[in-house]
């Protein structure tokens, strides 16, 4: 079964119409939206940002709804010149410089990391327009990282976030195939000219509405 989480990028999509269901898990519950083939999950519930997701409760849900293959959607800023903000990028790595969340706190067990080559090939056969490899770094959000950070960054990523490395670092967990599509939102803090909010993230966003939901679209129904 596929499942989808969804962000910032997806805010303005038309997405498809599924039953909402609330899924008790031993973290706490979470919200899904669910289709006879099919599983969503917003990241955002009740509008928290980034460091307060609850990314456990949301990954062990859609694992009991009977998830295999996760697609995510991650909102990422640029670290390198030539990923230019309204691009897409599929990382085939990632690195995390915050604390990634687990579901094994009583028991000693260590599991390898790594996005599935699988999906993220297939992802890109679907999204022939996205730019395929490259490392997404985590950070801990809400605030943005700063110019020196940047600089740091960019010598071991090439686009920067704050929800992938914590989902995909879980759904390996759990045994759930995991890929992302990373949607450029804009240059990172100190490379573009802009000045970063989240107001400008968001309207983004909005301006690429309707290719976020072709794409979503033709995931569904390539995938499901």
């Amino acid at each position: 079964m596929l499942g989808i989480i969804g962000g910032t990028s997806l805010l303005f999509s038309t997405l498809p119409s599924l039953k909402k269901k609330i899924v008790p898990t031993p973290f706490g519950t979470a919200e899904l939206l669910c289709g006879k083939d099919l599983v969503m999950l917003m990241r955002h519930q009740n509008n928290r940002p980034p460091h307060r997701i609850t990314y456990r409760a949301n990954l062990a849900a859609m694992a009991i709804a009977g998830v295999t293959d996760i697609v995510a959607f991650g909102s990422s800023g640029s670290l390198k010149q030539e990923i230019v903000p309204g691009s897409l990028l599929i990382p085939t790595d990632y690195v995390s410089m915050t604390d990634i969340p687990s579901i094994h706190d009583h028991a000693i067990e260590h599991v390898r990391p790594e996005l599935s080559e699988r999906l993220a090939k297939k992802l890109k056969d679907l999204v022939p327009s996205a730019r395929y490899g490259g490392i997404y770094v985590q950070t801990r959000g809400p605030r943005i990282e700063t110019v020196a950070e940047v600089e740091a960054l960019a010598k071991i990523a090439d686009v920067v976030g704050m929800t992938v490395a914590s989902e995909a670092t879980l759904a390996r967990e759990l045994g759930i195939e995991f890929a992302a599509l990373c949607t450029i939102e804009n240059y990172a803090n100190g490379l573009g000219t802009e000045v970063l909010t989240y107001e400008h993230m968001v309207s983004v966003s909005r301006q690429h509405k309707d290719r976020t939901e072709e794409i979503l679209n033709t995931i569904i129904k390539h995938l499901s």
